[in-house]
């Protein structure tokens, strides 16, 4: 079994865990979201491990992808871990409806490069 964690493994794990949130949140409210805590665990795992893997990405792949809002993803992964117990859930919730299925587009066309 191959195990070359290059860029585009980096970038499959990515839209894997954006997908997976995206999936399991379609067409939840905010309140139908914010009433469900093992999914608001869930999403801020794999928005964590989003920023992780893109973090692993070479900085070749992030400069030909500046459309890409990597320092956001970054700073939102900062600001769940470092704040875990006060994170806003509407800014969650609004990075899930509005910035993710962009972020996994903008994905999906860079891993076809």
């Amino acid at each position: 079994m191959d195990n070359v964690k290059d860029d585009e493994y980096y970038v499959k794990k990515i839209i894997s865990d954006l997908s997976f949130v995206l999936l399991h949140t379609k067409g939840l409210s905010k309140e139908q979201f914010a009433d469900n805590e093992v999914l608001i665990d869930s999403v801020l795992f794999r928005m964590i491990q989003v920023s992780e893997n893109s973090d692993r990405l070479s900085a070749a792949f992030r400069e030909r992808h500046g459309e890409i809002p990597w320092r956001a993803m970054r700073g939102l992964r900062n600001r769940i871990v470092h704040d875990y117990g006060k994170v806003d859930l509407t800014v969650i919730y609004e990075t899930v409806v509005y910035d993710l299925p962009l972020l996994l587009r903008e994905l999906e066309h860079a891993s076809a490069d």
